[in-house]
């Protein structure tokens, strides 16, 4: 009887401690983390450095996977439908919370059918160029949009993207007329800027920098309120002629729907000492990313007022996705 009960009590003590064994036991298989642009671009870059740390971290092997396709919509909706358990997650950029209003329909909902982990970071577009481009600042881009209506072209990682929307505030602002044209990603959008296809973007830090260092871009201003401290002679899109614009961006990890708190709260504790790193945070910052992590509640909080935000901007701006 003595031995009876106390098998009973052991198994008491284990039903009672499961869900703590189960968080110790995690992860106990590879991590899959979604990136939803093509490598090359900021997306993808921010998705390798954090995946390869976490590897070290976690003692389990952080696989990156890219699911490119309409603005992030593919790799986003892979994520979303995922099994909640922690293996399968993906980086968003804040482009997430337009699409909301520009698509009239999305295969998800980009609040209810996502776990928040994190906010990686933030940080301002950049406005480059084709060097052969005959506009050496802002004003003379202005000046020549205006004489050219309807021929200089700016390119982006997709409809809806941050550098779309960055775009058409400064037609609207501006009185321009250019023309947008979306790419899978960044990095092939780049990649026809450089060869001379098209005649500007307003990109992420991650995928333009690079290519202005080597002189195969040039950069004309940031979108941010204030001068990049990652780019202190570059001048503000605001301060160089137009008062009142302003275009930023972030980047966050979000999971799948109902992912169990304690292993989110792990995830989140693990990025947060990766983003604390001053390796990690040098990085970042270099290409214009102020690396930022949050609670997952705070960015719960970033993802509803975005989303609330931005369908105000879309409906001002009569922007819509085909």
């Amino acid at each position: 009887m003595l031995i009876a009960r106390t098998s009973i009590a052991a198994a008491l003590i284990l039903v009672w401690h499961a869900p703590a064994l189960a968080q110790n036991a995690y992860p106990a298989k590879p991590i899959r983390i979604i990136s939803i642009f093509a490598p090359g671009g900021g997306n993808d870059v921010i998705c390798r450095l954090v995946a390869q740390q976490l590897t070290e971290r976690l003692k389990q092997q952080v696989i990156v996977e890219n699911r490119v396709g309409a603005n992030g919509i593919v790799g986003s909706e892979a994520a979303a439908r995922s099994a909640p358990d922690g293996y399968t997650f993906t980086l968003i950029p804040s482009g997430h919370t337009v699409n909301a209003s520009m698509y009239k329909k999305l295969p998800f909902d980009s609040i209810r059918d996502f776990t928040p982990i994190t906010l990686v970071g933030s940080g301002p577009l950049v406005l480059a160029v084709h060097p052969s481009l005959p506009a050496k600042n802002v004003k003379e881009l202005i000046a020549l949009a205006k004489a050219r209506p309807g021929q200089l072209t700016y390119v982006s990682s997709g409809v809806g993207a941050s550098g779309h929307l960055a775009g058409a505030m400064f037609d609207s602002m501006t009185g321009t007329q250019m023309v947008h044209v979306p790419y899978k990603g960044m990095s092939l959008a780049v990649s026809d800027l450089m060869g001379g296809q098209v005649s500007m973007t307003f990109g992420t830090s991650l995928s333009v920098i690079p290519h202005v260092r080597t002189g195969r871009l040039r950069a004309l201003a940031t979108t941010g309120a204030q001068r990049s401290p990652a780019l202190p002679d570059l001048p503000t899109i605001a301060e160089s002629g137009l008062p009142g614009y302003e275009a930023s961006l972030w980047y966050g990890f979000v999971g799948p729907a109902r992912m169990p708190p304690e292993i989110v709260q792990r995830l989140n504790t693990e990025i947060a000492a990766i983003l604390a790193q001053p390796d990690t945070r040098e990085k970042l910052a270099s290409q214009g990313v102020d690396a930022r992590s949050t609670t997952p509640d705070e960015f719960a909080r970033i993802l509803t007022a975005d989303v609330a935000r931005w369908a105000k901007v879309v409906q001002k701006l009569g922007l819509q996705a085909e």
